[in-house]
């Protein structure tokens, strides 16, 4: 029985090896960032890892992040997702627990408009930023997190919607991650209005996952097994620090207070004990040519 069993694997590998896999990826109907550029360079690293032969691209229709997760649900048009993960998104579809973006998505800055800039230097705790208004996406899982945390959330539909409200005095301020808000402010039609708050920041846990459909588990195994490959090999960290050491450094964390939220919604199996899958605030890589 052992033997037919590891011929059995041996067979599968090869033909998992020699398959092409076709991955369809969501285009996103947001057009502001390249946020996305990012974990389709990654799934890319992962795949390459394996030695599979393998396309990507993208889907023929624009896609809501609600839309995009409803068709991977159904197995239909799309077989990838990234998304914020919570224990709802977990029980709909099969996580790939490696938050891509090492959590760094849960490291806010807050947008602001210019005349509200004095109005921040008096916060000196958490009670005083409570106090104020944030704005954030309708169906974004960080809404229900700043909810949770107190806040009285103002939303609407899409980033660029938000940045508009807040030009418009309609919310106090627009948390926006580290990864995301440089690029968002400088394409920003109502910058001139609007600037990044310098000296606080909130931050909680927060991981982007990979996000298959419930019975794609080869392909989740396949893309796990890539990202495992090239954490150990370093080429995970190279490819993160590659795309966002300017942008953390332009943030100056250390200089900044960082109001530390709970997020009651990170699912149990989050591998929060994998320190080495995580940004902690540093830079570790050389910074040698």
């Amino acid at each position: 029985m052992n033997k037919i069993l590891a011929g059995f694997i041996l067979l599968f590998s090869v033909n998992a090896q020699s398959a092409s896999w076709q991955i369809t990826f969501p285009r996103s109907i947001e057009t502001v960032s390249t946020i996305d550029d990012y974990p389709i360079k990654l799934l890319a690293l992962a795949l390459d890892q394996t030695g599979v032969n393998y396309q990507l691209k993208p889907s023929d229709n624009l896609l809501s992040k609600g839309k995009a997760l409803d068709r991977l649900q159904d197995n239909r048009e799309i077989n990838i997702v990234w998304g914020m993960t919570n224990v709802q998104r977990e029980k709909d579809l099969l996580p790939i627990r490696i938050p891509i973006f090492k959590g760094l998505i849960g490291w806010r800055l807050l947008l602001i408009r210019e005349d509200m800039a004095e109005r921040f230097t008096y916060i000196q705790q958490f009670d005083h930023l409570v106090k104020l208004s944030p704005l954030q996406g309708r169906d974004w899982p960080d809404t229900k997190i700043l909810q949770s945390n107190g806040f009285d959330v103002i939303t609407d539909r899409t980033q660029t919607s938000l940045v508009k409200m807040l030009g418009r005095a309609q919310g106090d301020f627009f948390p926006r991650s580290i990864i995301e808000i440089w690029e968002e402010l400088a394409m920003s039609d109502v910058a001139n209005k609007i600037q990044i708050q310098p000296t606080l920041g909130i931050r909680y846990p927060a991981a982007i996952y990979f996000f298959v459909n419930k019975k794609s588990v080869p392909l989740a195994n396949l893309i796990e097994r890539g990202l495992e490959k090239a954490i150990k090999n370093g080429t995970y960290d190279e490819l993160f620090e590659e795309n966002y050491k300017a942008s953390i450094e332009k943030s100056e964390i250390g200089n900044r207070t960082f109001y530390t939220l709970e997020n009651t919604f990170l699912p149990e199996k989050t591998p929060l004990d994998r320190e080495e899958l995580w940004f902690d605030g540093k830079i570790h890589t050389s910074t040698e040519p």
